[in-house]
Order: C-alpha cells, then structure tokens, then sequence
C-alpha cells in the first residue's frame, strides 16, 4: 500500500496504474481510504505547491479503486481534479477490464453531468464503443460531439464524411435539435468543411443517411422552440439549406403562423415569406391571411409590419371577393406607433374600401380609427365615418411611477447562525446597501457579544473562502494576500472576506494596522476619493475587531438609500458613553455623512441633546447639524473629444475635522484624473459609494460621469445600472446627474437604456427633473457624436410608452431646438438622418399632451421640399404644436 501513495504522491502515474493491474475489486477497494486521505490533503494545500503533480496520478489510481458505478463516475467527474486529470486513453485502459453493464451505468451518469464538469467526449465515447450501450443524447455529451467531431479536420476528410461514417448519426443528430448550446460550435468548420454543419446535414438528409421529415419537423420544432440569437441563426441556415418544397411547406402552414407571431425577427421574416408566397399563389386562405396579420401587425419591428402591410396591399389588389375579409385585418396597424405605419395601413382601407358592400366591416374599421394620429384621425372621420375629437376626448393626464420610498433597514440579525446565513448569501451576491450595512453590523455586534458562538456559526460559510485553508505560517508572512491588496476593495464582497478573516486570525495584525495608518494605495482617479472613505471605515473596523472591538457601528444608515436620522445617532453616541466605549474615528466620519440634515428643525433639536451628552463626539455632531445645508462645489463644463464632462472645485466642510481618508471627498474632482490607473472595476461597489454621500448626490455623480459615458461613447455594457439609484438619492439634481442620464439615454445596450429611462422617470415623480438641461445636455451629446440619435429615440420613446409624454416632450423641445439649428446650413449634419426618429417621438408625444407653441428653426425643415421621414414628421410635429389636440 505504501507502494501506491508513494508513486501517486510523486506523480508517476504509469507505475501507480501497474501497481493496480490484475488486482481483484477487494483488493482495490482497500486502496481507497489513504487515496481519499490523500485527496483531502491537496484539496487544503495552496494551489502553487508542488504536491498538486500528484492530481494525475491520484485520479488515475481512484478510477481504478471505486468500484460502484455512481462512485467512480463521481471520482472522475470530480470538480477538484478537473484542471489535472488523466487523460481519457488511461482511463479507458484502466476501466477495460470492466463488466459491460457496469460501464454503461458509468458511461450514462457521466453524459447526465452538467457540461461545466469538463467531462471529456474522448472518455465518453470511448467507454460507449467498450460497453455497446445505446448512446447517450444529454447536453452535456451531444455538445461534446459536436465540438469534438467538427475538429477532427486534421484527420484530411471533411465533416459530411466524419458524419456520414458515425454508427450513431441518426440518434445524435436527433438530439442535436433538442440541445442548447451547440450553435457555436456548429458554425466552426474548416477551411475544408465549406458549409459546415449545416451543409452537412442537408447533403446527408438529401442522400437518405438521415429521414427527411424527421429533420424538418425537428428543425421546425427548435425554432418554435425559442433559444439564443445564435441558435435561431444556426438552425434558420440548416431550415434554409433543406430546401423544403412547397408542398412542404403548405403541410406546415401551422408552424409559419407560429413563427411569424412570436419567433425573432430573423425567423419571423422568413416565416412571413413563406406565407407570403403561399398567399400570393392563392394557396392561402384569407382567415389564415387575416389570423397572420393580427399577430405580425402587433410586432415592434417595423420591417416585419411594413412588409405585412405590402403583402396586404398585394392581396387585396389580386382578389376583389377577399376585401370584406382581409380588409379588417389592417385595423390593428391603426394603433402602431409608428406614424408612417398607420399611414400605409389608412390608404389601403381608403383605396379598398369602396369594394366593400357590408357596413359591419365599415363600423369596425371607424371604431379602430380612434387609435390614429390626429392628423390621419381626421382623415378617417371623413372616409370611414370615425368618430370626431371632442373636447372630453382632449383630456390629458400625465402619468409618472410612483416616486419611490426607502425601506427602513431592520435591525441587525439577532443570532449568529441567522447573520452567517446572511453572509453567506451577500458573499456570492453582493446584496444591496441595506442588507449589507446589516450585516455589517451584525458581524460588529455578535464578535463583541460573543465571539465563540460567531465562529461556530460562521464555520460552513467559511469554509470555502480561498483564505479559509491558508496556513498560519503563511498568515504571519508579510506577502500575503490581503497585504499585496488592501490598498483597494473591488466588491463589498472582499470587505466582508476581510472582516471574517480577521475574526478566524487569518490577517495578520500588523497588516490591520498598517491600512488603518496608510490607508488608500490605490492609483489617483475619479473614484478614489469614494473608495477611500469606503475603504477606511472597514480596515478600521477590522482593526477594532482584532484590537478592541466595536459594540455595535454608529454608521449604520436609518434608510435603504443611505440616510442615518440624527436621533437614531445620538441615541448611539449615548449607548457609546454608558458603555465607555472607544469611537472609531472613520465610523464616526461615515455617520456624520449620513446623517440627515436636510430637515432643520429635526437636526435641530437632535443637535441639543447631542451638546447635552458632554462627549467630543456629541459636540462634533451638535456642530455638524447646526451648520449650514450642504452646498456644491463650484463647477465648469469641459469638453474631451467626443466626451462633454464635469469639474467641480473645492468643499471645505468635507475637510475641515475629518479623517485623512474622507477629506478627499472634498477635493476637487477633474477631468485630468488618472483614469490609467483605476482599480474599480466592480459595478457592484458603487450602490456603496452612493450611500457614503446620501445627502450629496451630486458629488458621486461626478465622479461616475466618466464610467456612465462609455456606454454610450465606447459602447460598454452595465455602467448604466447605478442611474436608478442615483435617481433615487437624496440632495440636489443638478449637472452632473442629468449628465450622467444623459449618456445613459444613449447607451448601446438596451439594458444601460432601460436603467437610464428609469432614472429618468424617477426623477421626474420627485419633482427634481430639470426637463431644459436634460434636453440641452442631450442636444449637445448628439451633436458631439457622443449619443447616437437612433438610440436616444428608442429610450424616449420607452418613456413616452410609459404615459410620461408631457415630460419626454419637455425634453425634446431643448434637443430638438439644437439640432434643428443645423438644418439651416448648407452641409448636412451627421445626425440628420437619424433626426427623423426624435421627430415622430416628439410629434406622438405632443399631440398626445396637447402640447403647443413654436419650436424653433421647426418651420424651415417642415418647409423643406420632398417625403422623406425627416420632413413629413417635421410637418407633423408643427401641426401638433398649431392645433394642439390631444388624443
């Protein structure tokens, strides 16, 4: 047995595996608990030492060894081995020997394992040929043979042959239609493999290797199905390249009206050309037509409709006897929000209209009417008889969200069993501010209550943090981790590791002490100053914790956003004194910033008592509450490249009687900042920076400006997300959060967008929406090519689909105003194509908030010559404005 443990702790992987050739099941089966000792060890040893050479050779020798099917399956799919297996040719050699029902119940449960274990195809496949089990058809091994079997390429043949030679091509390219994740590997193919998977497919269902109906049912079936961009791209190019037939495609008329209601864009065109031809071939029937029209002409693509409406008009030109039928079938396109669509749909019920005998059909189309435009609404009262605007009709009621309200945090858990349930969840999260900061407080609270109880409770949640199995000679050694990193946190994530490492005697004091001295090394940018203060508060409490610890944080905010009451503090400060506790500096820093001041009278009567306790700390808070409201900085637009940013001067308040790591919240922000250096590459952390300045929003947006515009200007994803909860703070609105909405307005990922429309609608139902710097700050981004016009249209018209119009109007009357102006030149802007869009948005948005008065240099372009999208919505937008109408 020594024999053993020694070759497979040296790595020798051949000379373990011999040791164990011939043995009897017995005789293996006694190996396994000193292997399972030994697997147990590594699994504790830091990842760089040398012992993990042994991984190999100890996988090999457990393979062996187990001896139960869902054993050794387990053993080899075993995720602590996964980077250092042996290769999937010994493990086949090692299991030869095997009985073949034992190695199909092997071969199954390692094709039923997620992907993610990293389970080799070679091994599985393998053991297939060894056992002659029926094939597996999981995700996990039909994702392993399309990646395997489309890099075989230097074997000289090409896919079609790989496949056409596979014994178990019809099962598996059956399953391949039922299985996620494949797309990607099935668009690789080499230089050799032109066409691919798909091409391969169809050349093997067209020489009867495979069913023909099978395959298109099953191709049919997937993309009914839904799935990835990617998937609906791959599976739409093996549809195509089987060629159906018509009569093919007639037996699944069914499927093309699923398709084109509800598939991807990509998908539902081709659908609705399908049915298209088979309409204009007369092999359609008109309720089939009509049942297709209803569900496409409710799509947002405007491609898709516009096309529909086409086909429509095509139709209708073709077969007199189907208008009573079809005709109503436009009505739905009377209520789409594009202008132009409900045009095309009003003049094919006018040019057919007169085919049409029944005043049923009549009265429908009059009552569907009432969703047009104004313009094209009058239109309709003469020609259908619609209904005319009254003046009950021209009533317009804004509707705004709800503004939002904070939640009150709830006490700190009370046992510490339910605080590590917590942590345990904020550690692989991140959480929000309130269920951090109780958390937070918590952890303060029980380490000083009682520290035995905290470590019982905390053991499962630590146990796989990659501190926790650190030796404790490499604790005491002054390289270690949190010594190379403390100069900055990249989630609260890693402040929590920091303060349960320090309760479990992982950090060393000397390194506590040095944060808390030294504080901040991180490179000088934007947001050092927030990562600063963040920072400093939780080494100082690990300090504390270590040293003397804390009976409970004084910082600890009263409000979800941040916000600490000035009663809720000086009830604290009085707790501190009848325990003669000590206050930790940077704690009593963070409470002073978030305390609410805003309420004078409140902070002044809460100022009295604190004068009353007779600590330091009482008169510094009496002082601070008494002092003036917050004001902000000084501050000047600048203008970089494509960028337009913001300055701000110099806060004394912010500097004068505060720790060094919080005076920097008081310096002036510019755009010169080494953004080279920045560290803060953690969305997460920055609902945390909010909350250090709840009361002085502005402050933090400034420092965000420069992250928030690269979703619009570098096309980033996620930067965006904090605008809601900016909206959501406390203090004044003013230039550089309207900015920061603005470059949201016009990020390239619609998710930024959404975040940035939130914030947007946010603001406005507290009443701090500045509509004319907003608008103006979005006309300059637009001309400076920063926001992108195309994009700016479809978040204001998600806020106009909200019911905001008169708000959304608001804004685009100052951005318009701007680039309106540039019309009036002789060389054409970069944004005039796309000024149609911000046009019918703001035309819908006027006319549906009976808005009016002039809009300037709006005359010169509605005067322009010609039909284009520009100038009709130009004309629009002026007839609005002139009549006034609301609908």
């Amino acid at each position: 047995m020594s024999s053993l443990l020694e070759a497979v702790r040296a790595g020798r992987t051949a000379e373990a595996v011999g040791l164990l050739d011939g043995l009897t099941d017995t005789e293996r089966r006694a190996f396994l608990p000193e292997l399972k000792e030994l697997r147990k060890e590594l699994r504790k040893a830091p990842w760089e030492e040398a012992s993990h050479r042994a991984y190999p050779a100890l996988h090999a020798a457990g393979a062996a060894c187990e001896t139960g099917a869902a054993a050794a399956a387990a053993w080899i799919a075993a995720t602590d081995m996964r980077w250092s297996r042996s290769s999937p040719a010994l493990l086949i050699h090692i299991l030869g020997d095997r009985d073949t029902a034992w190695l199909a119940d092997v071969t199954h449960r390692l094709a039923e394992r997620p992907a993610i274990a990293g389970v080799p195809y070679e091994l599985m496949a393998g053991l297939v040929r060894l056992s002659g089990c029926p094939v597996p058809t999981t995700s996990t091994y039909v994702q392993g043979w399309v990646a395997h079997t489309g890099q075989l390429w230097q074997r000289g043949d090409t896919l079609f042959e790989r496949l056409r030679r596979d014994p178990h091509l019809a099962e598996l390219v059956a399953a391949l239609f039922e299985t996620e994740d494949v797309a990607g590997p099935m668009e690789w193919a080499s230089a050799e493999d032109v066409g691919g998977w798909v091409d391969a497919i169809a050349r093997l269902t067209a020489g009867g290797a495979l069913d023909r109906k099978s395959t298109v049912d099953a191709c049919v079936a997937r993309l009914l199905r839904g799935g990835s961009t990617l998937d609906h791209r791959a599976f739409l190019r093996a549809l195509k390249a089987l060629a159906l037939t018509r009569e093919e495609e007639r037996q699944r008329t069914t499927d093309w009206l699923a398709l084109a209601s509800d598939a991807v864009p990509t998908v539902a065109s081709h659908a609705q050309s399908v049915l298209g031809s088979l309409a204009l071939d007369g092999e359609l029937t008109s309720r089939r037509l009509v049942e297709m029209s209803d569900a496409v002409l409710f799509r947002p693509e405007k491609k898709l409709v516009r096309a529909q409406l086409v086909l429509l008009g095509k139709v209708l030109a073709r077969d007199a006897s189907a208008v009573a039928e079809l005709l109503p079938g436009l009505a739905p396109a009377f209520g789409h929000e594009d202008a132009e669509v409900q045009e095309r749909a009003l003049k094919l019920v006018e040019r057919h209209l007169k085919k049409v005998r029944s005043p049923e059909v009549r009265a429908e189309l009059a009552v569907a009417a009432d969703q047009l435009i104004p313009t094209l609404r009058a239109r309709a009262v003469e020609t259908l008889g619609a209904a005319p605007v009254t003046a009950a009709s021209t009533v317009y009621e804004e509707v705004l969200p709800p503004a939002p309200e904070p939640a009150r945090l709830a006490p700190a858990p009370e046992s510490a069993v339910e605080l590590a349930e917590e942590l345990g969840v904020l550690l692989t999260t991140e959480g929000d501010v309130a269920t951090f900061e109780r958390a937070l407080d918590g952890l303060v609270r029980h380490a000083y209550q009682d520290r035995d109880a905290l470590l019982e409770a905390l053991g499962p949640v630590v146990a796989r943090r990659w501190w926790s199995s650190m030796d404790p000679e490499y604790v005491q050694r002054p390289d270690n981790h949190f010594s190379r990193t403390h100069h900055s946190f990249g989630s609260s994530a890693f402040g929590l590791d920091l303060l349960l490492a320090t309760v479990h005697d992982k950090v060393r004091t000397g390194t506590l002490h040095e944060g808390v001295q030294y504080g901040h090394r991180g490179g000088q940018c934007r947001h050092s100053a927030l990562s600063r203060a963040f920072d400093a508060r939780l080494w100082e409490v690990a300090y504390r914790l270590r040293t003397d610890p804390l009976p409970f944080l004084l910082s600890t905010p009263s409000w979800s956003t941040g916000l600490l009451e000035p009663d809720e503090l000086v009830d604290r400060l009085d707790a501190y004194r009848r325990l003669g506790a000590r206050v930790s500096a940077a704690d009593f820093a963070q409470a002073l910033l978030r305390v609410r001041r805003a309420d004078r009278a409140a902070a002044a009567a809460a100022a009295e008592r604190a004068e009353a306790l007779g600590t330091t700390e009482g008169t510094r808070l009496a002082r601070w509450l008494t002092s003036e409201s917050p004001t902000l900085p000084l501050s000047r637009r600048r203008a970089s490249e494509t960028r337009v940013e913001l300055e701000f001067g110099e806060l004394l308040d912010l500097q004068e009687d505060f720790p060094a790591e919080f005076r920097a919240l008081g310096r002036p922000v510019t755009t010169s900042s080494g953004e080279r250096y920045c560290y803060h590459w953690s969305q997460e952390v920055e609902r945390h920076w909010l909350a250090i300045l709840p009361e002085r929003r502005e402050l933090v947006a400034a420092r965000l400006v420069r992250d928030v515009s690269a979703v619009a200007v570098d096309d980033t994803r996620g930067a965006a997300a904090v605008l809601p909860l900016l909206a959501e703070s406390d203090g004044v609105a003013g230039q550089a959060t309207h900015l920061c909405v603005a470059y949201g307005l016009g990020a390239r990922h619609p998710e930024d967008r959404l975040a940035a429309v939130d914030a947007l609608l946010v603001l406005a139902a507290r009443g701090q929406l500045d509509t004319a710097r907003l608008g103006a700050d979005l006309g300059e981004l637009v001309r400076s090519g920063a926001v992108k016009p195309s994009r700016l249209a479809e978040s204001v018209r998600t806020g106009a689909a909200t019911g905001a119009n008169a708000t959304i109007w608001g804004i685009l009357r100052h951005t318009l105003a701007a680039l309106l102006a540039d019309m009036d030149g002789d060389v054409k802007p970069a944004h005039a194509r796309a000024l149609g869009d911000l046009l019918t948005v703001a035309a819908a948005c006027a006319e549906r908030s009976g808005a009016r008065g002039e809009l300037p240099h709006l005359a010169q372009t509605a005067a322009r010559g010609g039909s284009s999208r520009l100038v009709t919505q130009a004309r629009r937008l002026r007839s609005a404005l002139v009549e006034g109408v609301a609908v």
